[in-house]
């Protein structure tokens, strides 16, 4: 039972303090809304950009794209930032916007349950705390939870073995035998900043990859001066790269009539980096070029014509405790195994258990594919609004644009919310329906429906991805339309008093 005095009460329960929970609590703030608490599991704000610390991390958005439209900077040291710098932005906003002190760190969510009777929700904390609060906020993001593969005798390999997003600092590398799993976008980072060290480097290709250069360089004083004094001018800077971005984000979904251009781009950056005609044959794609994630790098490739790094793209048929065996039979021997598999992006909100009206379980209404209205607001989960939801990633341009609008749409929300104490905003399931079915009917027509990826389920239901352009999409979350939701009271009945349930 919550009694009242173990259980910290607000307006809106923010969960996760990486870019998309730190958005969240300072529009919020910005609007007076300031009774705000964000739960955070680990000892520091950051999300992905706190914990994926492996070599060679970095964004593949520039770096003026990649920051707030409302906290810009000059001190970007290059023009596609690195973790470390990237981590130090989100901490000296969270600062400047007095955020952190309303961050309770060490606190991860293991439950959350819609209480009718009182229109608010009960959240619980693996530690035992207990919240309630007006409005659920889960800002945990889509790459926040590493995901490991199902291969046999995996447990078995009797060295060193861990995820790309769970470095392993301890682990000497030089002189050893190691063995990379998975070629996606943290791999293509990793690969060359390790390989100079390695004795021997076995990377393991379920498929190949479009790279394109990554036209980065260093920012000198010169680039960042006439930013400072002129401020409009980092806006224009801000602007032409979205402007590129929006391009690219049609291309993919639309204009797919200018994805050639891309395609040749990517294939003369194998022609010119790879001369062995059997090693480039192995990383020339057979798919839709945007299908998958599309890649940068401009040291991935040579690594790989390395002669001390061998590229295998047999399956992986088990591991055992001597190293990796592929279909072919060949045992290939390790000292170390280092997974860049990726992250669990279909089960969104996982492992939190979530309830609704009656008792009903998120995962349960999911059970087909993650969908909410907007990627916002979910039919029988009362005042729940997402972060980062079903449908709102971006095959190109820079997911902090729409991080904002949702931080914008939000807020709105809270603030009818508050207008309206004892009520609840239900999203009404034909709102839901219709906003659903026009957004898979567009990406029916998208690349990102011609192969097998991350984007999909296994059914083959694209959940991660938006459609359209940035702009329509700040267009459509600029206000909350009131007439997509049923206002529910709390109910009259003799009030209940109860925990979540466990799963």
């Amino acid at each position: 039972m919550i009694t009242p005095a173990r259980t910290t009460r607000s307006t809106a329960l923010i969960v996760g303090a990486g870019f998309g929970g730190i958005a969240m609590a300072i529009e919020l703030q910005r609007h007076g809304i300031d009774d705000i608490v964000v739960l955070e599991k680990a000892s520091d704000l950051g999300g992905v950009w706190r914990e994926n610390t492996y070599p060679g991390a970095g964004c593949d958005v520039p770096s003026p794209l990649y920051s707030f439209s409302f906290a810009g900077t000059t001190r970007w040291p290059r023009r596609y930032a690195r973790q470390p710098d990237i981590l130090a932005y989100l901490q000296r906003v969270a600062r400047e916007y007095d955020i952190t002190g309303r961050i309770r760190f060490g606190r991860e969510v293991a439950a959350a349950e819609f209480d009718e009777t009182t229109a608010r929700w009960l959240v619980r904390t693996t530690g035992g705390e207990e919240y309630e609060t007006t409005a659920f906020i889960p800002a945990v993001g889509q790459l926040s939870r590493p995901a490991l593969p199902d291969i046999p005798g995996r447990e078995t390999f009797r060295g060193r073995a861990f995820h790309s997003a769970e470095w392993d600092h301890g682990c000497e590398l030089t002189g050893k035998r190691v063995a990379v799993v998975g070629t996606g976008a943290s791999a293509i980072q990793f690969v060359p900043q390790i390989r100079p060290r390695t004795g021997h480097l076995t990377v393991f290709q379920r498929s190949a990859q479009y790279i394109l250069p990554k036209r980065d360089h260093a920012y000198d004083r010169w680039y960042h001066a006439p930013l400072r004094t002129v401020p409009w001018l980092q806006k224009l800077d801000r602007l032409g790269f979205w402007l590129y971005s929006e391009f690219a984000q049609e291309c993919l979904s639309r204009w797919q009539v200018f994805t050639p251009l891309f395609g040749r781009q990517a294939a003369k950056h194998l022609r010119d980096k790879v001369t062995d005609p059997r090693l480039r044959e192995q990383l020339t794609p057979a798919y839709a070029l945007g299908c998958k994630r599309i890649l940068f790098s401009n040291d991935y490739l040579p690594a790989l014509a390395s002669p001390t790094v061998d590229l295998v793209t047999d399956d992986i048929t088990e591991i055992t405790p001597d190293g990796v065996r592929t279909a072919d039979g060949t045992l290939h021997e390790a000292d170390v195994i280092i997974y860049g598999t990726g992250f669990a992006t279909q089960d969104l909100l996982a492992p939190m258990a979530i309830h609704g009206l009656g008792g009903r379980r998120l995962a349960e209404a999911w059970r087909g594919g993650a969908r909410a209205h907007l990627g916002i607001t979910v039919p029988g989960f009362p005042n729940m609004f997402l972060m980062y939801g079903p449908n709102t990633n971006l095959g190109g341009g820079s997911i902090v644009h729409m991080l904002e609008s949702q931080a914008r749409y939000i807020r709105d929300a809270v603030g009818e919310l508050r207008s309206r104490p004892g009520r609840y905003l239900d999203v009404r399931p034909e709102a839901e329906r219709a906003w659903d079915e026009s957004v898979q009917r567009r990406l029916a027509r998208s690349v990102w429906t011609r192969c097998r990826s991350w984007y999909r389920t296994a059914g083959g239901r694209v959940v991660s991805n938006w459609p359209g352009r940035t702009r329509e999409y700040r267009t459509r979350t600029r206000r909350v339309d009131l007439a997509d939701f049923r206002i529910g009271s709390a109910s009259t009945h003799s009030a209940r008093t109860r925990t979540a349930p466990a799963d």
